[in-house]
């Protein structure tokens, strides 16, 4: 395998205990229910895909050019500045059960133990950035587990538990140098949970491309912009259904990256869902593994541009077994500058269905969400953090 050309450290985190958390026995979204007809199986945020992921990172030899950070729990301190008591003894409780329980909308299923795994994913996030802030790594991906995007502070919602990403924002605030955080959200799902904690200040732009009213439903509209003095800094996509590869390309080039130039941010935090692929079961969405790459690529030009080489990528969603490992490895190639030789196995297949050109229906929604950048006050370039 050739040497990477990106001549920066990459960081990854990655624990088996993420995939022993237990979503239990389900029929995709709901319980199952023999008598009614409904067959048991597996809950769609089952470990496969995250599993697979590591294990394609292993076999390629991307591992080796990976610097590994240990996860360790999140503090009660650190947990606490996003959520509230309640919720966090709601998820405690539930784990506590030697059968589970559920997260909140009852759509969210964890299983005995799941309150402690949880908090090793949002430090391992932390560890990821904290990492980042030193000067030790410049860039890095977290294959954490469970998701996080759609937790808000009160609530855990969409097989999220706690908000990862909010949680490593307010420490990286609070014990850190780093103080003006954008978030890029590419899951097909809406960052409802994101958006939600930082609504209110311009400490924190949230930028969400999604697939529109797919989930939460009613949630992620182009008028969903921030409020008091956080107006202008909530920015979303509401992608229609079936936009592909041009569509993405085009709402990157006209919303997510203007935004990040005006608002000059320290660091890049990236949720990154895999469900917008075109093969996945619960987005409707047309993006490669190839798409993906090219994704990653545009968000680390912009990192290096404007605040060092700073970012963080955090596993959401992605729920195809079989091209969510794809996906990622394109993502990790774009982000260590590294080829694997591990190629898409199916591009050939899935490549003509991703390909259609923009088409007016999609290009109105970025031309919408397009004109609010203006709203981003522009800042003087962030001072690099210290190590």
């Amino acid at each position: 395998m050739p040497p990477p050309t990106h001549l920066t450290e990459t960081g990854y985190v990655y624990h088996p205990l993420f995939v022993w958390h237990d979503t239990r026995t389900h029929a995709g979204l709901i319980p199952p229910h023999p008598v009614a007809g409904v067959q048991p199986g597996a809950h769609y945020e089952h470990p496969d895909t995250k599993r697979r992921i590591h294990e394609l990172l292993e076999v390629s030899g991307l591992l080796d050019h990976l610097v590994r950070i240990t996860p360790r729990p999140a503090t009660d301190l650190e947990v606490g500045r996003v959520h509230t008591r309640r919720h966090v003894e709601h998820i405690r409780s539930q784990s506590l059960r030697a059968e589970g329980g559920d997260a909140g909308d009852g759509h969210s299923p964890l299983g005995h133990g799941s309150y402690d795994i949880a908090l090793l994913a949002a430090g391992g996030l932390i560890e990821l950035v904290d990492a980042i802030a030193r000067g030790e790594i410049t860039s890095g991906y977290a294959l954490i587990r469970p998701p996080g995007h759609h937790a808000t502070a009160d609530a855990g919602m969409g097989f999220c538990l706690f908000n990862n990403v909010a949680i490593a924002i307010q420490h990286a605030r609070a014990a850190t140098d780093l103080r003006r955080i954008a978030v890029v959200d590419i899951d097909v799902h809406h960052g409802n949970g994101t958006q939600a904690i930082f609504y209110d200040t311009p400490d924190v732009l949230t930028i969400s491309l999604h697939q529109a009213n797919c989930f939460p439903p009613n949630s992620g509209w182009t008028t969903e912009n921030g409020s008091g003095a956080g107006a202008g800094y909530a920015l979303n996509v509401p992608l229609p259904p079936g936009t592909g590869v041009h569509g993405y390309r085009y709402a990157m080039d006209q919303v997510a990256l203007p935004a990040l130039d005006r608002y000059q941010p320290d660091v890049i935090l990236v949720s990154c869902g895999f469900d917008a692929s075109v093969l996945d079961p619960l987005g409707r969405q047309m993006l490669t593994a190839t798409a993906y790459g090219d994704i990653t690529r545009h968000l680390l030009d912009a990192a290096d541009r404007l605040c060092g080489g700073r970012i963080a990528l955090a596993h959401e969603g992605g729920y195809s077994p079989d091209y969510v490992p794809f996906c990622a490895l394109a993502t990790l190639e774009a982000l260590t500058g590294t080829t694997t030789g591990n190629t898409d196995p199916l591009a050939h297949i899935v490549a003509g269905w991703a390909n259609d050109p923009l088409l007016p229906h999609q290009k109105a929604v970025v031309d919408e969400a397009a004109r609010l950048v203006e709203r981003i006050r522009t800042a003087t370039p962030a001072t690099p953090a210290t190590s």
